[in-house]
C-alpha cells in the first residue's frame, strides 16, 4: 500500500524525519503506512495502544516499535 505522495527512492528515505511534516502524512495516511507496515512484518496492530501511535513519529520510531512486537500477529 502506497501512502507517501513522493518520488523518494527507498535508499533515500530519513528514518529520522518526521512521518507528518516531512512526509506529509495526514493522520488517516499514518494509520494506513502502520496497518500496512504491521501487515508486512507479521505484528499484529492491537499491540499498539493510541499513545503508542501518537509516539511514533519518525520512520525510525516505527521500526523500533515493530521490532519490539515482531511475530505477534494473530
Amino acid at each position: 500500500m502506497r501512502v507517501l505522495d513522493s518520488d523518494t527512492a527507498p535508499a533515500d528515505l530519513d528514518p529520522d524525519l518526521d512521518l507528518a511534516s516531512g512526509y506529509c502524512l495526514t493522520s488517516l495516511n499514518k494509520v494506513l503506512f502502520l496497518m500496512s507496515a504491521c501487515d508486512d512484518a507479521k505484528v499484529d496492530l492491537s499491540s499498539f495502544t493510541e499513545a503508542d501511535v501518537a509516539a511514533m513519529r519518525t520512520l525510525r520510531d516505527v521500526v523500533t516499535a515493530l521490532e519490539q512486537h515482531a511475530g505477534t500477529a494473530a
